[in-house]
């Protein structure tokens, strides 16, 4: 089996636990109580996602983001 590489993002609740998603992957979101269990789901989700693209003949995306910190006046 290939294996592929994707970022992904991990967002803290307001009201506790974690929102994650895959930019690449457009709707492609979970999330958990903790960081551990949120990975858990995002990889989970990711792969899921990656086999519904297969089974529906679709291409499997080729990430292609570049993360880069900017700093502003606030």
């Amino acid at each position: 089996m290939e294996m592929r590489h994707y970022t992904v993002i991990l967002e803290k609740e307001a009201d506790g636990g974690y929102h994650a998603f895959c930019p690449t992957l457009k709707g492609c979101h979970t999330q958990g109580e903790t960081i551990d269990e949120t990975l858990v789901n995002i990889q989970e989700a990711v792969a899921l996602y990656l086999e519904d693209l297969k089974a529906s003949g679709e291409t499997v995306p080729i990430e292609d983001i570049i993360i880069k910190p900017i700093e502003v006046a606030a």
